[in-house]
Formats: C-alpha cells, sequence, structure tokens
C-alpha cells in the first residue's frame, strides 16, 4: 500500500505530518483521544463522535479489518481519525474489508505515523483542541487560516444531525446478546433517538422490549400516543445544554412513566430536572474508566464517550440522588429520582466496546417497568 502526505494541525498552531489512509481530502472538528485498545469500527460508527477527530491511543489500528456486524450505526460519523501505526493486513476471519477502504467507503479522512503518545499528552494538558486534517494542504499556516472559524464544541446542537426525522421500529438483537440478556417481560418502549446505538437498541430487544424509536424533535404527546412501559433516552453528540428543545417534552415524561437515560440522555434528564452541565476539559473517551456504585460501594470498569458532565452542586438533592461517581475525577456518572421510576448513567452499559461490568443497569429497568 503506498501513501500520500497529510498533515494534522491544533488550534494551537502545533502540526504533525503524517501519511494518508482512507480518503483523501480535507475535514476539521475537535480532537480527542480514545484508549480502548480495540473497538475503533465501533468507535468510529457511534454517532457521539459526530463533529469530533478521533485519536486511537492504542499503537496498532486496522490489524483485525472491519465487518458488517460491529457497527453502531448506519455509517461511520467521526469526522476524521488519528492513529500511530495502521495496519494494511486484516488478520481475523471475521474481516470482510480493510479498515483503509471502509473509510475511503465512507469519505473518513485518515493519517497515520502520528506521536499519538505526544499528542494525548497534549490534549490532556491543554483539553480537547479543534484540529485539521488534510491531504490537499501541507502549508501550516494556510490550515490554521481555515481552523480559526471552526466553532468551538460549547454551545453546539449536533443531535439535530443525526437523530432521525421519523419514528421507527426496530426488533432486532444478536445471538451473543441473546446469551448475555434473556427476556424479562413484554415491554413497549419509546426510545427518543439523539444518536443512539445499536447494541443499545439491540439490548433492550433480547430483554423483551417491543421498541419505537423517535426523533429528538417528538414532543412529550407523541410519545405517549403509543402508550409505552417505559421510555429510553439514548446517547448523542455535543453540547447538551444546546439541545434545549428536548428538555421539555423529558420534564413532561416524569411523572407519566419509567425513564432510563444513557450519555446525553442522562446529562438531558439533569438538564429537566433544573441541573446544570459543563464542559470537561478533555472529556471522557474509552474503555477503562473506574466508576464507584455508591448505593453497594463496587467499583464498575465502564465504556465512556462524552465532553459534558452534571454538576453536581446543581442537582437539586431533595429530589434527587446521585448514585455513582467517576473515580478519576469525582464527577457524576450517575442520579436517581428519589421517588419517580426515573434514572440515568453518564457511561456507556452497552460496553460496545469495552467491559460488561454495567449490565445490570438494563435490568433495572425493566423491572420498575413490570412494578409501575
Amino acid at each position: 500500500m503506498s501513501f500520500k502526505k497529510a498533515m494534522l494541525l491544533l488550534e494551537d498552531k502545533s502540526f504533525f505530518l503524517g501519511r494518508s489512509f482512507g480518503a483523501e481530502g480535507e475535514v476539521m472538528g475537535e480532537v480527542v483521544f480514545n484508549t480502548c485498545m480495540s473497538g475503533y469500527q465501533e468507535i468510529l460508527t457511534d454517532p457521539s463522535y459526530f463533529g469530533q477527530i478521533v485519536t486511537m491511543t492504542y499503537p496498532l489500528i486496522g490489524n483485525y479489518g472491519v465487518n458488517n456486524e460491529d457497527v453502531e450505526s448506519t455509517k461511520p460519523f467521526a469526522k476524521g481519525f488519528i492513529v500511530r501505526d495502521y495496519k494494511d493486513r486484516a488478520s481475523n476471519w471475521r474481516s470482510q474489508e480493510t479498515l483503509d477502504s471502509y473509510l475511503k467507503r465512507n469519505n473518513i479522512v485518515g493519517i497515520d505515523n502520528i506521536d499519538t503518545r505526544f499528542l494525548t499528552r497534549k490534549l490532556r494538558t491543554r483539553g480537547a483542541l479543534n484540529g485539521i486534517i488534510s491531504t490537499v494542504d501541507l502549508d501550516p499556516e494556510s490550515l490554521y487560516e481555515k481552523l480559526k472559524v471552526f466553532p468551538s464544541m460549547e454551545g453546539l446542537d449536533l443531535v439535530k444531525d443525526v437523530t432521525p426525522r421519523e419514528r421507527y421500529s426496530w426488533n432486532q438483537t444478536d445471538v451473543w446478546i441473546s446469551e448475555r440478556f434473556k427476556p424479562e417481560g413484554d415491554f413497549k418502549v419509546a426510545v427518543i433517538d439523539y444518536g443512539v446505538k445499536w447494541n443499545i437498541l439491540k439490548i433492550l430487544t433480547a430483554l423483551g422490549c417491543k421498541l419505537t424509536v423517535f426523533s429528538a424533535f417528538s414532543s412529550a404527546d407523541e410519545i405517549l400516543s403509543i402508550k409505552p412501559d417505559g421510555v429510553f433516552l439514548s446517547n448523542g453528540p455535543g453540547d447538551p445544554a444546546a439541545v434545549s428543545y428536548a428538555i421539555s417534552p423529558i420534564k413532561e415524561l416524569f411523572d407519566k412513566v419509567p425513564i432510563f437515560g444513557i450519555c446525553l440522555g442522562h446529562q438531558l434528564m439533569a438538564l429537566a430536572s433544573g441541573a446544570k452541565t459543563f464542559k470537561l476539559k478533555f472529556g471522557h473517551h474509552g474503555g477503562n474508566h473506574p466508576v464507584k456504585r455508591l448505593e453497594t460501594g463496587e467499583v464498575e470498569i465502564t465504556s465512556q464517550n462524552h465532553g459534558f458532565a452534571v454538576d453536581y452542586d446543581s442537582i437539586d438533592k431533595s429530589n434527587w440522588e446521585v448514585t455513582h461517581i467517576n473515580l478519576n475525577d469525582k464527577t457524576v456518572e450517575g442520579i436517581r429520582h428519589k421517588k419517580l421510576p426515573i434514572f440515568s448513567v453518564q457511561y456507556h452499559p452497552e460496553a460496545s466496546p469495552g467491559p460488561h461490568d454495567s449490565g445490570y443497569l438494563f435490568k433495572q429497568f425493566c423491572e420498575l417497568m413490570k412494578k409501575n
């Protein structure tokens, strides 16, 4: 495989000359790092990465190829991809094509031969930075002029770009998921799709849920029209405070049905309760984040992907309790209403990719629907 040159430039004017793989062209986004050792296909297709350029901290990427099963949505949503050492030889019996051809087919620009360890240390020190990858312009000054006008992630509503325009039904699951999650009952669940990952839908289906997926623009009346046993608030990209149209419907649903939120859904639930959110310095992206479950004292190793968090001091402690805390930076990882069957977590219990420590949360949601 022959490589063209490519350049990554950050908003602090630092730049990295590397090699192009995937599509050729130019792309801008917020540069973040992910600490997972595998799962690059799931990461690329997670709609929560819309608007971001993902740096993989694990050095060898591409070595097991790409297949049609390990996707989290219809296409890759990450704006660009940064790796240390791209491997074009896909050595895995499940592989159907190389990562390079997959990125080319989906018009995603990648760059390798980058010192991702140095880049990650910079992002941890300075915080997430806007960046631009180009295979057509290798002039740092020219790239910087283009990047100057790119907006900050703070204040951006990206949900509008990934949410479906019309409702749809979902009834698919996977064999390996069905082995872990057995039917808990026959539930009708309304999923509000802010950028939902398919693994979440597959787990809910395996548990016996009949899913109707709604747009983020749906009203509470539209959602309640199907008479759901529960409502699920999905993950998604961007600043939760900018998704103002989603907050009021959630608040209207509070005393109607059990509600379970994940990631952006957790943040929107907190906003609907009157709490505030804030932008993290470099976010949480990876499959090894320790979270303490306060009820039991147990520590879960979790999969995470978010750049914003709920402000602990803004939570109404008379009606809500914090259920989970991040052990790295003490940020809020879970909340629960003290009287209503409503709860949410900041991390990803569907673990795609990641550990399976938190799968019990889906069963808790089913238990709430049984009792309601």
